[in-house]
């Protein structure tokens, strides 16, 4: 309804409430990164919460064939049983009878969670102390072999997870103390490590530490690299001691970042799984993947405890960060930070060190990988101190017809092996898909939080699409199975890529953001002005014009996916993507076939991180004294 209202002999037409709401709503919709925030908002409100909603309701479920069914006797429907025998409370069942519960919490929960807390919490100071101190090396020293050294040091990372572990467990293993064969360490030089160095919380730690200290160097590295010179410069003038400077200047400066390496580190570790499984540590993962046979109410429960402490380490740091410390100089000339002087002989030695620890954790894996191919028996290094190369065999390759070959189980070597090469085929088919999706809608929301940076709603949208980064990844990979498993999307593509791509957004949705925000709202303006659509703004101008930061949110979670093992563990059989065969021919006792995989893993990956940079231009080690 309309209003009309008489001015002199002209009648002026007053719009109702209604026309002015249909008016706003069609301004509102005006702004494509209105209608793209509210799309995507609710998309990934739904594909995010549902899931974990999903898992909740899982520990409440009765699982016909598992212990809740048995000891409550039903069949379907909901009960408390599950966080009642997983915590020792006391449960009454449906005929008034009270149920005995709670006789392995310790072995359950309670061990499991120390033991990842332990894990974790190691790593992250392993990460922090050799990543740190790595990236003050390069950004603020003269050490030597700088340029080499940066681009090596993120090489762990770029690599598959489990890839140190194994080559942990094939360096330390002994038949005297793990069993087994004797790694290279016993059988070549007759050093036998103990037990808790072999196997167990050292190892674990160190492994994950390697693997990601490049999350250390590469946030403490900025920092270091960009830090104020007037800062040390006014402190040196007021004759302020070193470790006064140290522990007033510069470590109040590098705090955020060591709270994001805390953040990053903590919450990808406690989400591992073939690390504390290869070298036979009990973490919530491992005991998750053993409770799951007939104690799925439980186990979901576990996956539950993992999101908590998720969550827990995104609060506190926040709280820790939320106050920014800021600084004066009093004195002191504006000018470049000037490098530590290590001398002649300490940067070299420095050099020299880092040298072998990085060919260690980055060149020694793809050696090793390719030698236990060409072993009779893989793991049994005694060719080296014989000298007798004539052992070594290419039967693990080539064997193409005689299936009855002598501890090939049937198989076909791994270049005749179809099992492989489908399940590698399907590996990069979800790969590619989940990064075409992940990668445009994280470029979408990197558009649409750009655009409305002020705005609660792209602040909550920015927020959802994060929060998968920071959940461990088996606890999604729980979330999507149970949810997969009810609508029977169970051992599909679907599943996979769905999963995958949820996971991988923040990588795609970061990489946009920051370079979202460097563009001027000029620059689309001016478009408009022209009457130019808003696809054509995205293809013609702003695209092209961000091309490096939107290929990298392509191709980052394209390189992830690839190698992803924990998300995916639960959501199909073994011989469906390349990654899983790893445990298939684990239980077979194909340990040459697990070393080719990764190995070609290896390869692959490293590929595909050269064309990243020469597509893009980028590297992880810019900037920080790599090339």
């Amino acid at each position: 309804m309309s209003a009309e209202i008489s001015v002199g002999s002209v009648a002026l037409v007053q719009p109702s409430a209604a026309s002015l709401r249909a008016r706003a709503v069609r301004t509102w919709f005006a702004k494509p990164q209105n209608g793209v925030l509210l799309v995507l908002g609710l998309v990934l409100t739904v594909t995010t919460v549902a899931p974990l909603f999903s898992i909740v309701m899982d520990t409440f479920s009765v699982h016909p064939g598992s212990v809740d069914s048995e000891r409550t006797g039903l069949l379907s429907g909901y009960t408390t049983f599950n966080w009642a025998d997983l915590f020792g409370l006391s449960y009454v069942d449906a005929y008034g009878q009270t149920i005995r519960t709670g006789l392995l919490f310790d072995a359950n929960f309670l061990q499991p969670t120390l033991n990842t807390v332990y894990m974790s919490g190691w790593s992250c100071v392993g990460a922090i102390v050799y990543g740190g101190f790595f990236a003050y090396l390069v950004t603020r020293t003269n050490i030597r072999f700088k340029s080499y050294l940066s681009s090596i040091f993120i090489f762990p990372y770029i690599m598959p997870q489990w890839t140190l572990a194994l080559v942990w467990r094939n360096l330390f293993n002994s038949s005297a103390v793990t069993g087994g064969s004797d790694g290279l360490m016993a059988s070549v030089f007759g050093v036998r490590a103990p037990e808790w160095f072999c196997q167990g919380l050292f190892p674990s730690s160190v492994v994950l530490a390697l693997h990601y200290s490049a999350f250390s160097y590469i946030l403490i590295g900025a920092i270091f690299r960009n830090m104020d010179a007037n800062l040390e410069e006014a402190a040196t003038i007021l004759n302020t001691p070193k470790w006064k400077m140290f522990t007033r200047i510069t470590l109040p400066m590098i705090t955020p970042a060591i709270m994001s390496t805390v953040l990053l580190v903590f919450s990808s570790s406690m989400g591992s799984y073939p690390v504390p499984h290869y070298l036979k540590y009990t973490t919530l993962t491992t005991r998750y993947v053993t409770m799951n046979v007939n104690r799925q109410g439980e186990a979901s429960i576990l996956a539950v405890t993992m999101m908590l402490f998720g969550v827990m380490m995104l609060v506190a740091n926040q709280l820790s960060t939320s106050g920014r410390k800021s600084y004066t100089t009093v004195t002191g000339k504006s000018g470049q930070t000037q490098e530590v002087n290590l001398g002649a002989i300490g940067r070299t030695v420095f050099g020299i060190v880092f040298i072998v620890l990085t060919l260690f954790t980055s060149l020694y894996p793809i050696l090793a990988f390719a030698l236990e191919t060409f072993l009779p028996n893989p793991g049994d290094y005694s060719f080296l101190t014989s000298g007798d190369t004539s052992a070594l065999t290419l039967k693990w390759w080539t064997t193409s017809e005689n299936l009855t070959e002598s501890g090939m189980y049937g198989q076909l070597g791994i270049l005749h092996n179809s099992l492989i090469w489908n399940a590698f085929a399907g590996m990069f088919f979800v790969a590619i898909v989940c990064a075409l999706l992940s990668g445009t809608i994280g470029t979408l929301v990197g558009y649409g939080v750009a655009k409305n940076r002020r705005s609660k709603w792209a602040n909550f949208v920015n927020n959802m699409a994060f929060l998968p980064y920071l959940m461990p990844s088996l606890a999604v990979g729980v979330a999507f199975f149970v949810i997969g498993s009810n609508m029977g999307l169970y051992n599909t593509f679907t599943l996979l890529i769905l999963a995958g791509t949820i996971k991988y957004i923040p990588f795609a949705s970061r990489a946009a953001l920051n370079s979202m925000l460097q563009l001027s709202d000029e620059i689309e303006e001016s478009a408009i002005i022209q009457n130019i659509p808003w696809w054509k703004r995205m293809v013609r101008i702003i695209i092209p014009i961000q091309k490096s930061s939107i290929i990298s949110g392509y191709m980052l979670p394209f390189m992830t996916c690839i190698r992803e093992l924990t998300l995916f563990m639960l959501l199909c059989s073994q011989t469906k993507i390349v990654t899983l065969l790893l445990d298939y021919f684990d239980e077979m006792g194909l340990y040459a076939f697990d070393s080719a995989i990764n190995l070609i893993l290896i390869i692959t990956i490293l590929i595909c991180n050269s064309v990243v940079n020469k597509l893009t231009g980028a590297s992880l080690d810019k900037g920080l004294g790599g090339n």
